[in-house]
């Protein structure tokens, strides 16, 4: 029974490898003494994942708030990815899609389209100021006496 449910674990090893990046293994990275004792490592894992719960729900109050909402949301995932394998490989997918697109943003062609979206939207927004300013004037918010 031993030696079956070994060979399973290490063909979804296998598995989990083919996907993640090479040289960086999955799993927990609890210091050993914890990894020893299982009830000390479930308290560990518990642990950890109430504090990551805690940073994503807080990134999540910050999305409609002011602050940084989705960098705490993925300092949160970081946080589980030192524990949960699902969170380090939903990490290496979501750095894997903005090195995409930051390559994307890079092409000249999509960085001549954006150059010139960015010329109209400002020539558009001059234009707009331009008349309301000759409608109604510029008028101060303050008193200015001389």
């Amino acid at each position: 029974m031993n030696a079956e449910s070994d060979e399973q674990r290490s063909a979804a090893a296998d598995d989990i490898d083919d996907i993640a990046e090479p040289g960086k293994p999955l799993g927990s990275r609890a210091p050993h003494f914890v990894k020893r004792s299982r009830p000390l490592h479930l308290s560990w894992q518990v642990g950890v994942f109430v504090v990551g719960l805690a940073v994503v729900v807080a990134g999540v109050i910050m999305l409609p708030l002011p602050g940084p909402g989705w960098l705490v949301i993925f300092g949160g995932m970081a946080i589980w990815a030192t524990e949960f394998v699902w969170a380090q490989l939903v990490l290496r997918w979501t750095k894997r899609k903005v090195t995409e697109a930051a390559q994307r943003a890079l092409d000249p062609r999509v960085r001549r389209r954006n150059i010139t979206l960015t010329v109209i939207g400002l020539v558009i927004v001059t234009a707009l100021v331009g008349v309301y300013v000759a409608r109604y004037g510029i008028q101060m918010p303050w008193k200015v006496s001389r």
